[in-house]
């Protein structure tokens, strides 16, 4: 039996190069694995036939003649311009963020239900404020026993419904099918069609978004689904930003006709101090939401576990052995 060929690798997602020792088996995988980016990028991508990469434009894939897969560091694909590659390429995708996700889709829900935010920039004022010494201060609420509607029933809304139901609440969903039997572990409340979206907002407590941003999502969290929500309701989106309408957001939270949102994605997304800010309005004046910078599948388990998987998947492309997490087969497979 001969032994598989080396291949060229080119990891050009900086925190990747954090996981060096995973993708490169502590140094002892067979391929050449060149983690570098811009100027340095360019001088491997002639060779590369394996590109790992959260993003890829028209011009850095017309450069890369050998491409035979290419590995995206997450789970989509928006930032891949899939029309400029090859028939022969492989597109894989990976995971692990669902976990992470719903450990973080509870927090900021928790945060938000009990004014956490506002009682932190108040004690680091010096100021002791709470239900006790003053009679109008509100009470926070818990989760269990409240209602959790999910906006996409995918793998981070596997995850985050399992979390919501092991802390008491009940799980509600829209999907695209409805019918279609839940994630393992999931028990549903009550399950609809996406053109039921209103009923779904009505019914909950925490609404947690999760859906892929495509010309069907993009801003159908709009003025008229927030004015469905609960005035008392949080919003937490950890899809992708353009999923829910900034202006109709921004005028929901400001107006205090809905009770907060946790915004995780954005309407642009920076890579440097230099770029534009991530929202064309100012949130940042708002009491009532909860502010992270799309981290919130940020823990060493995800991307541990990603770059194990695009280790095993470089393996299986030199072996000629069946990819996983493939969403574009090379042609005539």
């Amino acid at each position: 039996m001969s032994t598989p060929r080396p291949l060229e690798v080119l990891v050009t997602e900086p925190i990747m190069t954090r996981f060096a020792d995973v993708l490169t088996r502590d140094g002892a995988s067979p391929h050449a694995w060149h983690l570098a980016s811009g100027a340095d990028a360019a001088r491997h991508a002639a060779e590369a036939e394996v590109l790992v990469c959260s993003s890829a434009t028209p011009e850095l894939l017309a450069t890369m003649p050998r491409l035979r897969l290419l590995h995206v560091t997450g789970a989509g694909t928006d930032k891949i311009a899939m029309d400029a590659l090859g028939p022969d390429v492989a597109v894989a995708t990976t995971s692990h963020h669902g976990p992470s996700i719903a450990e973080h889709v509870m927090m900021v829900s928790m945060m938000l239900l009990r004014g956490v935010r506002g009682s932190d920039g108040r004690m680091r004022e010096g100021r002791w404020h709470n239900a006790i010494v003053d009679q109008t201060y509100p009470f926070g609420t818990l989760l269990s026993g409240r209602t959790l509607g999910l906006v996409g029933l995918g793998e981070i809304g596997g995850s985050v419904a399992r979390l919501a139901q092991a802390m008491g609440m009940r799980v509600r969903a829209v999907r695209r099918s409805p019918d279609a039997p839940p994630p393992e572990g999931v028990e549903l409340d009550w399950s609809g069609p996406t053109e039921a979206l209103h009923e779904l907002l009505g019914a909950s407590d925490v609404v947690v978004v999760t859906v892929p941003l495509t010309e069907a999502t993009r801003g159908s969290i709009d003025a008229a689904a927030l004015a469905a929500m609960r005035p008392d309701a949080v919003l937490v989106n950890v899809a992708r930003g353009p999923v829910v309408d900034e202006q109709a957001l921004h005028d929901a939270l400001s107006e205090g006709r809905i009770g907060g949102a946790g915004i995780d994605v954005w309407w642009r997304n920076p890579r440097d101090p230099d770029a534009p800010p991530p929202s064309h309005l100012d949130f940042t004046g708002l009491d009532n939401v909860v502010l992270t910078p799309h981290q919130s599948g940020h823990t060493w388990e995800t991307f541990a576990g990603r770059a194990q998987d695009i280790t095993d998947n470089v393996d299986a492309l030199a072996d000629g052995r069946e990819l996983r997490g493939v969403v574009r087969a090379p042609a005539g497979r």
